[in-house]
């Protein structure tokens, strides 16, 4: 391979032009007539015998030149943008020359990391809103935790199902008359009052006895899922078997001795609480960061090559898949379910991606301007953290992780640190809802700047 010229082109790219020697892609032309001459026919020769020569001159002489050329631009790519000294950011664009007698030349438009500027970084003024804690809040929390230690008490006798109670049911739909497919079930478990079965249904379940049969007449609702029974009037015959009724624990002392540490309930409520107020905080920092990082980029200057952006893209969609695949899924399933497919979900993604670009780009300015170096203390902790996270041993990490990547992602960090210390955020705190018996408190306003 020889480096023949590179030239600055538009939006963050450079142009190259390498060579490979006429022998190098005479090999290869040769390697690809020798793995597919066996699939190819030519009267007069047996399968797999017809000479090079004879199948060029049928075909064209370029018939292998294709293939050829693909089999040599990874490794012929990347040896002449290392000698052009250049960082790929994404994929090129790659050209033919020309081919001759001398060999092969290529072309490749190689999307490089652009220059970037950054001014004002430091004083940026953001709101930052730390909800206030409502009653509402702390009762639904306790809520939560009194009904995962309640009991689950069987009814006898001619004690009727209520809302809240979970009903065995056996049921069948009919629509004019005529079962439909997925509407039978047998010895159902059914809360009344979870909104588990279509409106309406677990309403008129309350009130019946165990033993009783009778009919729930009900419309599906019009936009429901199944188009076929959309906006019908279903009739379900359904038989109560059984009904157990959910006893919760009282709210009082005994109550916070089993479900904290604490002794008594007034204590176990502060404790709810100073949690949710805590929710709050964190809620508010991540949003505080994310309007700052707003805010950095409306400041970062830089011709951004759409490689950068593509490709990005592809590590979302690729994310996107492994979560998928961590639930049971995949894109093709998913696809299936919800009537998109690759190019809308790229669609979906783009502008996400576009931001985590643009800020990477945004902090990484920042890092330059600040001259923010990464101690080996540093790097050995970030390694250490890598490893704590994936359960393997530190010098595993090190192993299969560069070391210049783990430095990159640790200065990034350092920057928004700096961003975040130097900014101004208006500090406002104020209740998402209110009891009628509680006042409004007055929203106090005032600039302050972030500290640790």
């Amino acid at each position: 391979m020889n480096l023949l010229k590179t030239e600055q082109g538009e939006k963050s790219t450079v142009k190259i032009e390498f060579a490979i020697d006429k022998e190098v892609f005479e090999a290869a032309v040769e390697k690809v007539y020798r793995k597919q001459v066996k699939k190819i026919n030519v009267p007069g020769f047996r399968a797999g015998k017809a000479p090079r020569a004879i199948v060029e001159k049928m075909y064209g002489k370029g018939v292998f030149y294709e293939d050829a050329i693909n089999d040599l631009i990874p490794d012929n790519y990347t040896a002449a943008v290392k000698e052009a000294g250049l960082e790929p950011v994404g994929q090129p664009e790659i050209d033919i020359v020309s081919i001759d007698d001398n060999g092969l030349v290529l072309s490749a438009i190689v999307p490089v990391k652009p220059e970037c500027k950054i001014d004002g970084y430091k004083g940026l003024n953001v709101a930052k809103k730390v909800e206030a804690v409502t009653e509402e809040e702390i009762d639904n929390d306790i809520k939560m935790v009194r009904e995962r230690n309640s009991r689950e008490i069987e009814v006898e006798g001619d004690t009727a199902a209520e809302m809240g109670d979970v009903a065995k049911i056996d049921f069948e739909g009919f629509i004019d008359g005529v079962a439909f497919e997925g509407g039978k079930g047998e010895n159902y478990s059914l809360k009344l009052g979870s909104g588990s079965f279509i409106p309406g249904f677990e309403e008129q379940v309350a009130g019946h006895k165990i033993g009783d049969e009778f009919d729930v007449n009900v419309p599906f609702p019009a936009d429901y899922h199944a188009e076929e029974l959309a906006g019908k009037e279903a009739c379900f015959k359904c038989k109560v078997n059984s009904i157990t009724k959910v006893e919760l624990p009282e709210l009082d002392d005994d109550f916070a001795k089993d479900v904290s540490e604490f002794d008594t309930f007034a204590e176990y409520r502060a404790d709810v609480k100073a949690k949710i107020e805590k929710r709050h905080e964190n809620a508010a920092e991540a949003e505080f960061e994310e309007k700052l990082i707003d805010a950095l980029i409306e400041k970062l200057v830089a011709e951004i090559p759409e490689a950068m952006f593509v490709a990005e893209t592809e590590n979302f969609v690729r994310d996107y898949d492994n979560r998928l695949r961590q639930s049971g899924l995949d894109l093709k399933t998913y696809f299936q379910y919800t009537g998109l497919d690759l190019d809308a979900l790229r669609a979906q993604l783009r502008p996400q991606a576009e931001k985590q670009v643009k800020a990477r780009l945004a902090l990484e300015a920042v890092a330059t301007a600040e001259a923010i170096e990464v101690a080996e203390d540093e790097l050995t902790a970030e390694y250490e953290t890598i490893a704590k996270a994936y359960n393997i041993e530190a010098d595993k990490v090190r192993e299969f992780v560069d070391a210049e990547m783990v430095k990159a992602d640790v200065s990034v960090r350092k920057a928004m640190q700096i961003v975040k210390d130097n900014a101004k955020a208006k500090k406002a705190s104020k209740p998402r809802a209110k009891k009628a018996k509680v006042e409004e408190p007055v929203e106090a306003e005032t600039e302050v700047k972030t500290e640790e």
